[in-house]
């Protein structure tokens, strides 16, 4: 059942699920809270109680807030963190990423630890070798501007689809069909486009201050970077020593939690039990 947390500048929606320590996921952008659909219920059966929350501006939550960057939505999960009695580790997924960097280095006394999946943590600088060496990745880079440019729905499905290689959940076109309508509701793309062109240095400034454990996520076939084992690396790089682990998911692109949720769960559950606080 969908509940909603009012806050300044607008409403959250959310589900909790389970019973024990908390777990809070974020989605990345132009997505939704069911892009856990299938990791939640993993996470709810190991003995956690998970909070699946919208992003402002998608899904459920409401639109025309005041701005969309890392740090706003870092605010808006820990005003969640709160209201469900924390502290929570907090996964956040591709722009969720960064903001969950951020809600920990802000407030360690409610973020007991981090998961970022595939995540938009710090600078992007252009690498123009990889574009020329990595195919995928030029096309990935290629949708994702021109989506966020053109706030073309077409394009975001082109990119998502782009963003699943190899397997896919069954209910898959479902889904995306689904997440479309949602999209083509007014205002949606703005917000995608808003998102999606703004750059992660907020969470990036932040990357030192953390002073909580970290699991970094990455698909090995994330069209996202040329790289993404290196991105991965760079970011945990960023961090004080010995905070922070890279977990590679073998085929997976930029959605490991929806295309290897056991997998995913299977890395997550150990982290969870060793630094979730109930």
């Amino acid at each position: 059942m969908t509940q909603y947390l009012e806050i300044e500048g607008g409403r959250l929606a959310y589900d909790v699920a389970g019973e024990g320590p908390l777990v809070v996921l974020a989605h990345g952008i132009g997505n939704g809270r069911e892009a856990y659909r299938f990791l939640a219920p993993r996470l709810v059966a190991a003995g956690y109680r998970v909070a699946t929350v919208d992003m402002r501006g998608h899904g459920e939550s409401s639109l025309d807030w005041p701005s969309y960057t890392r740090t706003d939505v870092a605010g808006d999960l820990l005003a969640l963190v709160r209201h469900l009695g924390g502290p929570a580790v907090i996964a956040g997924h591709s722009f969720a990423g960064g903001a969950a960097t951020i809600a920990a280095a802000l407030a360690p006394d409610l973020v007991s630890a981090v998961v970022e999946i595939a995540p938009f943590t710090r600078e992007q600088k252009p690498d123009l070798g990889g574009l020329l060496r990595n195919g995928r990745h030029r096309k990935g880079i290629r949708l994702l501007m021109s989506a966020g440019m053109l706030r073309s729905l077409k394009l975001w499905r082109s990119y998502l689809d782009h963003a699943y290689p190899g397997a896919r959940p069954a209910d898959h076109e479902a889904y995306m069909s689904a997440l479309a309508a949602a999209l083509s509701r007014p205002g949606r793309m703005d917000v995608v486009a808003k998102m999606g062109l703004s750059a992660p240095t907020d969470a990036g400034a932040q990357l030192a201050n953390l002073r909580v454990p970290a699991l970094v996520l990455m698909g090995t076939l994330d069209p996202d970077w040329a790289d993404p084992e290196a991105e991965a690396e760079g970011i945990v790089a960023g961090m004080p020593a010995g905070l922070g682990t890279v977990v590679m998911v073998e085929g997976a692109g930029h959605y490991a939690h929806t295309q290897f949720p056991e997998e995913v769960a299977e890395v997550m559950l150990p982290f969870l039990k060793e630094h979730a606080r109930g």
